[in-house]
């Protein structure tokens, strides 16, 4: 038999419809004993062991990963090496996430002993509801297929899709339940780019002192057009008080150039962009500049709780400093 090219590409087109459908399967599932799970890692005063065999195992580790960087830790248990000795790591207080297609698995069903004489909960992520594993769980979280994409339904690939998915919706609803925000996710990733975009403060990039653009309420274009030209750009107007009323930038000046040639006597009041977008020094960079990203914007002033100009903000500043 000659395999063409459509024919392999067939095959992929048909695996990531049979494993989308399985995820999207798992929606209607997700109810009481879904609940259930959730509470029970959230009240957890020890760690989460979670274990599995073979395909399931990796996607096990895979799942203790994203729980541990995100609030709940977690340790992989290999049930193998779990019977030979290494089941001594669970102690009072765990949580057990227990993985399986089959529910059969000798080794995982060996080390529900230990789990149970230690009084530990078991979640199992499993394919056959009607299996040992099952009826000893305490809560089972049905993550069966209608079908693997192997086309001998030997290899794992639907059934793995599916509980990995199934994880990462423990994961979230986890982090959610924890109120989880950016500033944790920042300290268990605190090394590469990840951890400069999360740490970094609208204070650590932030422009001050001399540099920072500003004319008062009542400058012309004449004053704003010099604040441009040698403090790049955006220009902050400030009241009395140094709250920040609006703002004139490129995009304004060109837009007023259009309309008429009396540029310099015009007021910035009449056109500058008023309730301008600014950002707080505390917030993290990176909302920064997903802020701008969404505005369409370049730059943002920086103010205090009191609206007051403490300084401004650059999207190229944030990009030399990593956060991009």
């Amino acid at each position: 038999m000659t395999v063409t090219t459509a024919d392999w590409l067939a095959r992929a087109r048909e695996t990531l419809t049979v494993e989308a459908d399985s995820i999207r399967a798992l929606e209607s599932r997700l109810g009481p004993p879904f609940v259930d799970a959730v509470e029970r890692l959230f009240t957890c005063r020890g760690r989460t062991i979670v274990t599995g065999m073979g395909k399931s195992g990796l996607v096990g580790r895979k799942i203790a990963a994203t729980l541990t960087s995100t609030g709940t830790p977690a340790v992989y248990l290999h049930p193998a090496e779990g019977v030979h000795g290494d089941a001594g790591l669970a102690l009072k207080g765990d949580v057990v996430i227990a993985l399986s297609k089959s529910g059969e698995t000798g080794e995982l069903l060996q080390l529900m002993g230990v789990f149970k004489r230690f009084d530990l909960p078991v979640i199992a992520l499993i394919g056959v509801l009607d299996s040992t594993l099952a009826r000893r769980a305490d809560v089972v979280l049905d993550c069966s297929i209608a079908e693997e994409a192997c086309p001998h339904d030997l290899t794992p690939t639907a059934s793995s899709t599916a509980m990995m998915a199934m994880g990462d919706a423990l994961a979230m609803a986890l982090l959610t339940r924890r109120d989880f925000q950016p500033e944790d996710f920042a300290v268990f990733h605190p090394g590469g780019s990840l951890g400069k975009r999360l740490l970094l403060t609208v204070a650590d990039v932030m422009v001050t002192g001399d540099e920072v653009p500003s004319v008062p309420l009542d400058a012309t274009m004449r004053e704003a057009i010099v604040e441009m030209a040698h403090k790049r750009g955006t220009v902050p107007i400030v009241d009395d008080e140094l709250r920040v009323v609006g703002v004139v930038t490129n995009g304004d000046l060109m837009r007023l150039m259009e309309r008429t040639e009396q540029v310099f006597a015009v007021p910035v009041s009449e056109v500058m962009s008023r309730a301008p977008k600014t950002i707080a020094p505390d917030a993290l960079a990176a909302s920064a500049v997903n802020q701008m990203e969404n505005h369409g914007i370049v730059a943002l002033p920086v103010v205090d709780g009191d609206g007051r100009l403490t300084g401004i903000l650059h999207l190229h500043d944030c990009m030399r400093a990593g956060v991009v």
